[in-house]
């Protein structure tokens, strides 16, 4: 398990833009001059994950979903490389259970959504005017609202997992770190010529 997560640290740090090259850019460079919200801390990876579980599932709209994570970072100071790849978790396979299970809220909240009709425009591939007008009737505020609890409960789990796992993380890297010494100065206390099996 841990040589999967060390893979996949690796693989993400080697993914991740330098610093130089944010700075380089006219439109992060704003953002690279504040290097606490590029930093992996026990306060900025939660937040990170709670703005963009926040952002990525209440926009649904690709594009707008990574830069508003990134500018609803700044004011809160979470990581903006976390809170950018957790809005790739609303994507075009969980989308329509996302839009599903929102209309379903907002309707066991007391608004009306209708949604067999969601389901037939989904289906036969409704162009922008239909989704309009379906959005404009009593389905809009069954949505919002549906999204807004949905994106709220997951940011609020996310922040808690990633925090948990954080302390998870840190707390086994400074055991590691406390007992590499130990085999060091046993391996040094051991006379040469000596076999430390007998």
């Amino acid at each position: 398990m841990s040589t999967i997560l060390s893979r996949l640290s690796r693989w993400l740090h080697r993914q991740m833009p330098t610093h130089e090259q944010l700075e380089a850019n006219r439109f992060t460079a704003p953002f690279a001059r504040r290097q606490e919200l590029f930093r992996f801390t026990r306060r900025s990876v939660p937040r990170g994950v709670a703005v963009g579980l926040l952002v990525g599932i209440f926009a649904l709209i690709p594009g707008v979903q990574i830069v508003g994570a990134a500018l609803m970072c700044v004011p809160c100071r979470g990581n903006i490389p976390l809170a950018a790849a957790m809005t790739f978790l609303s994507n075009p396979a969980t989308t329509p259970l996302i839009l599903a299970a929102s209309i379903w809220i907002g309707n066991m909240l007391g608004y009306h959504a209708d949604v067999s009709t969601f389901y037939a425009l989904y289906e036969r591939g409704a162009g922008l005017g239909s989704w309009m007008r379906w959005l404009l009737s009593d389905a809009a505020p069954a949505l919002l609202v549906g999204l807004f609890v949905i994106s709220t409960v997951a940011a609020a789990i996310g922040y808690l997992l990633s925090s948990w796992f954080w302390r998870f993380w840190i707390g086994r890297k400074h055991q590691a770190r406390r007992l590499r010494p130990r085999r060091e100065s046993v391996d040094a206390a051991e006379p040469a010529g000596t076999d430390p099996v007998a």
